[in-house]
């Protein structure tokens, strides 16, 4: 936290009092200090520098290319500008093949400034996530959609349509909150899915493309703002600038959607 800010940090803990009272939090990405600031100025409870920067930044056509130092870069930098935000960093692209190799470069994260790590898995990682956790660092795990592993999947897909695979992601997630999981993150996955497990849960779970029952939402930062390179957004995604006049106004409508329960709406949720 910025010596120049008396706001308290949000941490895993305000994350779950939220939970607790019913009340939605903000998740936005960023990747470097102005944006950083401003993001965190708006209210917004939890900051992604998410692998997404090898697309949007960098230009790949995933996030496969994407390593720890440039995960590390844009963190440092998001770091600066952060005000008050829990700042959450992804692990890329097997940065934690091994329990190892995950503790390793888990320590590096949080020393270059996160609150808490994101691995994408299911039961899979919930030996990496228990060795991680007991050693004082929070775990967010990454369900549903999973863009590290797209090339298995076959493309960008919704996840546990069927209700054999919806038990199955169930019983997942409670057993990564049984493995010292803090938070759950649930990308493009059915509304009635993603109601399931957060009612099924007592940590936080954040969506994306994952309906309005969730408790937190969570959006790439050049989504919001209309200036992705996308040639077809999916549907989760909604262009706040182009209804406000700056984008620190955008941001903030961005928050007060979600607070307000207005964002996600029906158009953008998968059934």
């Amino acid at each position: 936290m910025s010596s120049q800010n008396s706001k308290a940090l949000i941490t895993i803990n305000s994350l779950h009092k939220l939970k607790s009272k019913g009340e939605k939090f903000a998740c936005l990405t960023a990747y470097e200090a102005t944006l950083g600031k401003i993001i965190s100025q708006s209210g917004v409870e939890v900051i992604l520098v998410g692998d997404s920067l090898g697309m949007v930044i960098q230009g790949h056509e995933s996030t496969l290319p994407v390593t720890m130092q440039d995960l590390i870069y844009h963190l440092q930098n998001v770091s600066r500008g952060n005000i008050n935000s829990h700042l959450m960093a992804d692990m890329p692209f097997m940065s934690y093949a091994t329990k190892e190799t995950a503790l390793s470069n888990a320590t590096l994260l949080m020393q270059n400034g996160a609150h808490s790590v994101k691995l994408e898995g299911g039961r899979w990682i919930c030996d990496l996530t228990s060795t991680l956790s007991q050693r004082g660092i929070p775990v967010c795990a990454h369900m549903g959609l999973t863009p590290q592993s797209i090339n298995r999947i076959g493309g960008y897909f919704v996840q546990g349509r069927d209700t054999d695979k919806q038990d199955e992601m169930i019983a997942e997630a409670k057993d990564l909150e049984s493995a010292g999981a803090s938070i759950l993150l649930l990308e493009c996955v059915p509304d009635d899915l993603a109601r399931k497990i957060t009612q099924s849960l007592s940590i936080p779970v954040i969506g994306i493309g994952a309906g309005p029952s969730t408790d937190g939402q969570v959006m790439v930062i050049h989504d919001l703002l209309g200036i992705s390179c996308l040639e077809q957004p999916p549907k989760f995604i909604k262009n706040f600038l182009a209804e406000n006049d700056s984008v620190q106004s955008a941001i903030s409508a961005y928050v007060r959607a979600i607070k307000e329960q207005k964002f996600p709406a029906k158009e953008h949720t998968f059934f």
